[in-house]
């Protein structure tokens, strides 16, 4: 599998607009000279998708990269809209419309997006993933994969009965390493022992992690005082062996020159600034509305009658809280692939408090299980 020199991704998720409240008012100008300063630099990689923009993402990416540069001077990934599939005959509709939009005759990187317990069983069912395995064996897609915001569990069950998939795309940064509910470790972990590369989206954790509480900002200014904290969460997930892209999803050249000022000759973290990020974590964490360590005594020695995940659920709560950009907010996402696996609605929760009696924290468990449901369920 080919694997780009460098390791920062331009995502084409947030670009700049001449009207913040249009996503399709794409500022092509101001993106050019975005595209034209990644590319300059060595950078490659140029990840859209087919809802991206309100659709716009694509034909964007075709105007500013593959119009403008030679074939091999980048390389373009795209994404499968599993979720949006209706019938068998549109996989291949769709992926006709993405080669006219992006004017290309092959994708370099191809994925299914968003594979979750739902959408997965479409996937199947509509031919997705027979269409582009074939288009993959023809040499029409150079590399497959999938991207995917669900349990290391499920996503074992994926690679175990796809094997073919080359690569999978995460959501990786320092403040979900070790959250109970997003579980980004594990998840990686999970596609390590199947020998899987691994693209990271959400390394700043839609912007979270570059306005970080003052107090974190000021330790990692202690410790590096010319890193800015984006680039600290940058840096996190790049380390990471089998991550062979970090996507930045940048609106602005300034983000553009600083991003690849510091990856161009990128060099891993050392085990003592990454522990520096891990405790970092925990300084957020702590300022986070529900006290919950995820020792999981309440699942697991009070056996909720409603089967109710709770500090899963209340992990998505607390990060749900502390993002700065509620427009992406993969927690609700979540959150309803763990109710589709079985698992009890927050909204379920019957005030028994056989939870509390268990819980070290202390938690009005009880008392919190609305406000998850009115924040992750409507």
């Amino acid at each position: 599998m080919m694997e780009p020199e460098k390791k920062l991704g331009f995502g084409f998720m947030r670009m700049p607009l001449t009207d913040p409240g249009d996503q399709t008012a794409i500022d092509m100008t101001q993106l050019e000279k975005m595209v034209d300063c990644f590319l300059d630099r060595g950078f490659t990689y140029c990840d859209t998708a087919w809802m991206y923009h309100n659709f716009m993402s694509e034909e964007a990416v075709g105007k500013a990269v593959v119009d403008r540069y030679p074939r091999n001077a980048f390389t373009v990934a795209t994404k499968m809209p599993d979720m949006m599939l209706h019938s068998a005959e549109e996989p291949a509709q769709i992926y006709a419309q993405q080669k006219k939009k992006l004017h290309v005759d092959y994708f370099d990187y191809y994925l299914i997006h968003d594979m979750n317990n739902v959408n997965y069983e479409k996937a199947k069912k509509f031919g997705a993933i027979d269409f582009l395995r074939q288009k993959r064996e023809s040499g029409e897609i150079r590399c497959l994969g999938f991207s995917c915001h669900d349990t290391p569990e499920y996503l074992d069950r994926v690679l175990t009965e796809n094997p073919f998939f080359e690569f999978v795309q995460l959501q990786i940064n320092y403040l979900d390493w070790e959250s109970a509910g997003i579980q980004s470790h594990k998840c990686y972990d999970v596609c390590v022992k199947h020998g899987k590369k691994v693209i990271v989206m959400e390394p700043v954790k839609g912007g979270t992690l570059a306005d970080p509480p003052e107090d974190v900002k000021q330790m990692l200014k202690q410790a590096q005082p010319d890193w800015s904290p984006a680039s600290w969460a940058i840096r996190f997930a790049a380390s990471l062996p089998e991550v062979m892209v970090v996507l930045s999803g940048m609106s602005t050249i300034e983000q553009m020159e600083e991003n690849t000022s510091f990856m161009e000759h990128f060099k891993p973290l050392t085990p003592g600034e990454n522990e520096l990020l891990l405790k970092a974590a925990e300084m957020i964490r702590r300022m986070v509305a529900i006290p919950c360590t995820g020792c999981r005594y309440c699942v697991e020695a009070s056996h909720c009658p409603k089967g109710i995940l709770i500090p899963n659920y209340f992990a998505l709560y607390n990060t749900r809280k502390m993002m700065h950009r509620l427009d992406f907010s993969p927690e609700v996402e979540y959150y309803g692939n763990y109710v589709n696996q079985g698992y009890g609605r927050a909204s379920a929760c019957i005030s028994c408090r056989s939870c509390e009696k268990v819980c070290p924290q202390h938690i009005h468990i009880s008392e919190w299980m609305p406000k998850v449901a009115e924040e992750l369920e409507n």
